[in-house]
């Protein structure tokens, strides 16, 4: 009998431990993503501007929360016949997007606005990126919605305007393939992001403002892969040669279950044309919705 009652007592005792385990992995569950989002969770105050490539606060642009401190790329000299803020563009060959963890999306599943941090590969900010949309369309429709994502530079100029209207997303009807177009200065046209049908393989044409095709993307059959990057092949008209790549990073295995906010690396020559570039960005972001926008 005392054997008996000691047992109970041994099990009662079990399950405050266990509960205070439990609580224990949410909290430091909660502190991490926390910590990973904290300048998104403060309201914002202050309105200094970058100079030069020192380590400042950079203009908070609209939508963002409140942007951390960063290191910007120098502002470049302005380029006869480019749209205002590409310059930066003809400087570089590279680009990396890390899209901005959410807590809300986390936690609830809730699906809330994109956003970006656009860097150079030398981690100086060059542009932020947000994405404009309802509640509805984001959690009814989403990673088919559509939607418009501005682009601005260190100065919270608008410079890109992104638009993908709503299509259906079935591969085995070519006639609702997706689409993209990229605005330069806003309202203004500068290329198109278009799917091409294929019964495998993800593929896109880029085309310029007379909607001419310029490039070829061409992705994997399989785009989940554990531990590596998902690469998407930039070539030329005919499909014989590589000029450049979009790149899914593996962002390990913690944020890849947990979130469906990613990183990208964009790779182009460093003279092709700016506004290409641009709607290279832009190929990005509808790649991203399209294959890995997907509520963990």
């Amino acid at each position: 009998m005392l054997l008996h009652m000691q047992a109970e007592k041994g099990q009662q005792d079990l399950i405050p431990l266990k509960t205070k385990g439990i609580k224990r992995f949410w909290l430091d569950l909660l502190c991490f993503f926390f910590q990973q989002n904290l300048s998104d969770l403060m309201d914002y105050s202050g309105n200094k501007q970058p100079v030069s490539n020192q380590v400042q606060p950079v203009t908070q642009p609209p939508g963002f929360g409140t942007m951390p401190t960063a290191v910007v790329m120098p502002a470049p000299p302005r380029l006869p016949g480019c749209p205002p803020g590409l310059e930066y563009l003809a400087q570089i060959d590279q680009l990396l997007i890390h899209q901005k963890l959410e807590v809300v999306e986390v936690l609830l599943g809730w699906e809330s606005n994109n956003k970006y941090d656009i860097k150079n590969s030398l981690g100086q900010q060059v542009f932020y990126a947000a994405e404009e949309n309802d509640c509805c369309n984001r959690n009814f429709c989403g990673p088919l919605r559509s939607f418009t994502i501005r682009i601005l530079d260190n100065f919270g100029q608008e410079i890109l305007t992104m638009t993908r209207p709503l299509k259906c997303g079935n591969c085995c009807c070519p006639c609702c393939l997706q689409e993209l177009e990229v605005q330069a200065p806003p309202g203004t046209p500068i290329g198109y992001v278009v799917q091409n049908w294929h019964p495998f393989l993800p593929k896109f044409t880029i085309l310029n403002e007379r909607k001419e095709p310029v490039l070829k993307i061409v992705g994997p059959f399989c785009d989940c892969k554990c531990c590596s990057d998902v690469n998407f092949e930039v070539k030329s008209l005919d499909e014989s040669s590589t000029v450049g790549r979009i790149s899914k990073q593996w962002t390990g295995f913690f944020r890849e279950a947990f979130s469906d906010a990613d990183n990208f690396g964009i790779q182009f020559p460093k003279d092709l044309d700016v506004k290409i570039k641009a709607v290279m960005i832009g190929a990005c972001f509808l790649i991203d919705f399209m294959f890995f926008e997907h509520n963990q």
